[in-house]
């Protein structure tokens, strides 16, 4: 529900400040005197109009679904337009997508004027006759949601037979690329941690020349061993510390020879080019190995895809007849509440001076989860293109009362765009008590013509035009008299017109 309304530079509002109550909201003033301005002004924070406003603020306090659209709910939540350069939208000062916007204000915001039609869709009828058997029937609940769900495995088996059918019209080609890459592999048949160990080695084989040549000089000094311990000898120095060192140096030199360099040195380089052609194409060995098993098992698959068809097809037509023989039964249960439906839509057509509407139920060729069956409404033989733009606002609000009182549910903010113009005081009040109604479980707002309806509202606002600037305020008991009488005689209000206006409260 909106709490608060705030709007500034809107064309002739400077600024207009409401605190609105539960129930009906109504505008009335004198033409020209900008009450579709505001009206616009308060649908453009939910972007579901256009309006010059330069700053329209908003208050509510529903619960919203707010986090599916990234944005943190709060208890009271601030809808806001800011118009400069460009307009832009927020909620609790978060910024929000124009169009994502529109998505989260259809979902509790129902707007009446002449370009709408979207109250009549077939899920609405299908929900309301559901819901008119689940009250003679509490085990009717469980039988839809049976149905669903089998639904969901037949649109399953669907989609994954499809498939199937699709992998069969290129089954040797899919066969041959998983086979080529299976051969792929296993012909190199890595192991983990291979290719880095062979970098090693290769690192090592590198230097193998060099060693060879440095070693191969510095072997001229064992030659001269013996000289140099005769030396020592000689010089009665003890050569033993210069024998030990000569043994350990033989020690090194020949850990440096063939033992570790006895590898075919193009093998283990075109071993390392192999590898590496894995690692680029798969990132690395352990990938590869990965993809091996999957590239197998996919195979397998393909090999016996003609099985798995044969298995898919008799789920998919179990689950076919299934769900329509459950089609079936829904079918004939809406049927027999659909005389019921027709009763109370057209108890509220009668009250608003309408024609009795004509609810067929008929067969579709497609099933959803809703089943097979199709509601068409028309009026007195009429269909809805043909229907004016007063008689189709009158037939949205006695289909929305219908669904309010058969659900005992309704929920949101529902906006009516002059819904008493170029009707009778009769037909004005008829709407009155379809809107007082339906007050118990939307808020409305309005803006009214007549004074029948304007009478009724538990929220009566004025707007007034003085010179070239607007005004909105709210009216008292006494002030709301006034503008009924001015309603019913013009600007000049007599006794009688006083008079009348005072009735339409005691009614």
């Amino acid at each position: 529900m909106i709490n608060r309304i705030l709007i500034k530079e809107n064309l002739g509002f400077k600024e207009a400040k409401l605190e609105i109550s539960k129930g009906l909201t109504v505008f009335t003033g004198l033409s020209g005197a900008g009450k579709s301005v505001l009206f616009k002004g308060i649908l453009s924070a939910f972007a579901l109009s256009d309006s010059e406003a330069k700053l329209v603020e908003l208050e509510l306090d529903d619960e919203l679904n707010l986090e599916e659209y990234g944005i943190e709910s709060e208890e009271e939540n601030v809808f806001k337009l800011l118009k400069e350069k460009n307009t832009k939208y927020f909620i609790n000062n978060q910024s929000i997508a124009k169009k994502s916007l529109q998505n989260l204000s259809k979902s509790f915001i129902k707007y009446l004027s002449a370009k709408e039609n979207n109250e009549f869709s077939n899920e609405k009828f299908l929900r309301i006759l559901d819901a008119l058997e689940i009250q003679n029937n509490p085990q009717f609940e469980n039988f839809l949601n049976e149905f669903r769900e089998d639904f969901d495995n037949y649109t399953r088996f669907s989609e994954e037979l499809n498939q199937i059918l699709d992998e069969e019209k290129k089954i040797e080609e899919l066969k041959e690329v998983a086979s080529i890459q299976i051969e792929k592999i296993q012909s190199i048949n890595p192991k983990i941690g291979e290719y880095e160990e062979l970098l090693e080695l290769k690192k090592k084989l590198s230097k193998k020349d060099k060693l060879d040549e440095a070693w191969q000089k510095a072997s001229v000094i064992f030659d001269l061993e013996k000289v140099v311990i005769d030396a020592l000898n000689l010089s009665d120095k003890d050569p033993t510390f210069f024998s030990e060192c000569l043994n350990e140096l033989r020690l090194i030199s020949e850990s440096q020879k063939l033992e570790d360099f006895d590898f075919d040195i193009e093998k283990i380089l075109d071993r390392i080019e192999n590898l590496s052609f894995l690692i680029k194409r798969y990132e690395s060995i352990e990938n590869a190995l990965e993809i091996l098993e999957h590239k197998k098992k996919e195979l397998e698959h393909y090999e016996n895809l003609s099985f798995e068809k044969k298995e898919l097809e008799k789920k998919f037509e179990k689950a076919k007849d299934k769900i329509e023989k459950s089609a079936k039964i829904l079918t004939q249960t809406r049927k027999n509440n659909l005389e019921k439906l027709q009763n109370c839509l057209n108890g509220y057509l009668k009250n608003l001076y309408m024609k009795d509407a004509i609810l067929n139920l008929d067969e579709s060729k497609m099933i959803s989860s809703m089943g097979k069956d199709e509601i068409s409404l028309n009026i007195n033989l009429a269909n809805l293109k043909n229907l004016s733009s007063g008689e189709l606002n009158r037939l949205r609000l006695a289909f929305i009362a219908t669904e309010c009182k058969i659900l005992g549910q309704g929920n949101g903010i529902l906006f009516l765009d002059e819904i008493d113009a170029n009707l009778s005081g009769k037909e004005a009040m008829s709407i009155a008590k379809v809107l007082n109604e339906l007050s118990n479980f939307y808020q409305i707002f309005a803006i009214s013509h007549l004074p029948q309806l304007s009478s009724k509202a538990h929220n009566h606002f004025l707007v007034e035009k003085k010179g070239d600037e607007s005004f909105v305020k709210k009216l008292n008991q006494e002030e709301r008299i006034k503008e009924l009488a001015r309603m019913v005689s013009g600007e000049k209000i007599n006794d009688e017109a006083l008079e009348f206006a005072k009735t339409l409260f005691k009614s």
